[in-house]
């Protein structure tokens, strides 16, 4: 491990690095995982500036190279930023962007080496990196992917890398490798063909010292809840699930803990605690991406692709099962569907009180997120493809497309292009916020943009 000199801070009787703030951290002010606290990703209040350009230079704080090849997103927590990726010779071989129905998994048998970085935010500075493991990949990955998709998590206390196949690995915020542990193959592919591998890409979250991770995969798919602290496994429950992508996320009923998980077979809720089932529901589109989006009495849900593409609104008291019958768009539990709504590949936005939804090919849909009534309809860039999903601060949504212009949107019930933002880049992957300073991981860079 390579890590920056240490100074001794005797006042506070801590060891902090150089440039690093004391002020004490609150955890709905970080960016602990994929898109931001609890993937809501929205931090208000950040002062963050209206337009910039990379190229020129402008409102651009820093900007340093990142080897290899990943599509995970910056997570934050105080001073301290982390990312992973993976290093091939042919890392980039084969990458492509943009909208088409390609399957096949890019050909590439050589070694890699998967690490994780710990940047400060203020500088870009490299504080720490860690090699979490060598060897050739055991499953490929599509051409929009890399072997390095997930985000870490973190509590301010533990970093937690999950690459899959490779194994999930925990660090502390110094970089000493805690624990590690491993699942075996995790064929993350087409369930239509099954050579057709796609890669790991469902990222971990961390809950009141555990771990979450989502294993949907060709065979043996599961959730399961692992003690930060140790690596134990506290519980895992199977899952009755083709292969899908997505994150998992945490809400609260009635005082208890619940994990909720997308899915195309079985969209769920797990007790927190013991990962007992509390409710169920079939029906989406077949290869599930988005993360479910959690609300103050909805959970939203979003997928796209076969047959089926529905946005909807479960409550927070679900029990049973869910699923719809024909033609229906709600029951006791489901508050509302719009059939025909979904996107493929981004997380949805709930801001205020209204659900944004960005298609791959740039739509942009709003809702009024309590009753799913269309607010309004658009589009963003010309013959465009979006694979990250929107942030939001201040009145304001960011997305970039797969070319790496960030387009700044107005929040609210009436649609407005506020700028368009050249990085100077390729950027597939979801922005990362904190006070003063957005973040965006692209091809070759971490670049942060501020006033």
């Amino acid at each position: 491990m390579k890590i920056s000199k240490w100074i001794l801070v005797f006042a506070a009787g801590l060891l902090v690095p150089p440039g690093f703030s004391q002020e004490p951290v609150k955890p709905e002010r970080q960016w602990p995982q994929y898109r931001g606290y609890q993937a809501s990703g929205i931090l208000d209040d950040a002062n963050l500036p209206e337009s910039w350009s990379v190229p020129d230079g402008r409102n651009v704080r820093w900007k340093v190279e990142v080897p290899g090849l990943a599509l995970s997103c910056p997570v934050i927590w105080g001073d301290y930023l982390f990312l992973t990726t993976a290093i091939g010779e042919q890392d980039k071989t084969g990458l492509k962007t943009g909208i088409y129905g390609d399957v096949i998994p890019v050909n590439d048998s050589t070694e890699h080496e998967w690490k994780v970085y710990c940047y400060d935010k203020n500088s870009g500075k490299l504080v720490w990196e860690q090699s979490a493991c060598k060897g050739v990949p055991m499953v490929k990955r599509h051409p929009k992917s890399t072997h390095a998709n997930t985000s870490v998590a973190t509590d301010g206390k533990h970093v937690v890398a999950f690459f899959g196949s490779e194994g999930l690995y925990c660090y502390d915020m110094e970089g000493n490798l805690r624990w590690k542990t491993g699942f075996g193959k995790l064929k993350s592919c087409f369930f239509y063909m099954e050579q057709a591998e796609w890669e790991f890409a469902s990222s971990p979250i961390l809950h009141q010292g555990v771990v979450i991770i989502q294993c949907d995969v060709l065979e043996n798919s599961f959730v399961a809840a692992i003690d930060a602290e140790t690596g134990r496994e506290l519980w895992r429950t199977a899952r009755n699930e083709y292969p899908g992508w997505c994150t998992p996320n945490i809400y609260q009923d009635k005082g208890s803990d619940r994990v909720v998980l997308n899915g195309y077979k079985e969209r769920a809720a797990y007790d927190f605690r013991t990962g007992e089932k509390i409710w169920s529901m079939s029906g989406g589109g077949d290869i599930p991406i988005p993360t479910p989006l959690v609300g103050s009495d909805l959970i939203f849900f979003n997928s796209a692709h076969g047959v089926s593409s529905p946005v909807m609104a479960v409550k927070k008291e679900a029990t049973g099962d869910l699923t719809l019958k024909n033609n229906e768009t709600s029951n006791e539990f489901v508050a509302w569907t719009v059939p025909k709504g979904g996107s493929y590949l981004a997380t949805m936005l709930l801001y205020d009180k209204y659900l944004y939804n960005f298609g791959w090919n740039g739509t942009v849909v709003c809702y009024e997120a309590a009753s799913g009534r269309e607010v309004y309809k658009n589009k963003l860039g010309q013959m465009k493809s979006f694979t990250g999903s929107p942030v939001a601060s201040d009145g304001k949504i960011y997305i970039s497309d797969d070319e790496g212009t960030v387009y700044a949107v107005k929040a609210g019930p009436e649609f407005g292009l506020i700028s368009a933002n050249p990085l100077g880049d390729i950027c597939m992957t979801t922005a990362g916020i904190t006070n003063n300073l957005i973040f965006f991981r692209t091809m070759k860079y971490l670049i942060a943009v501020g006033k």
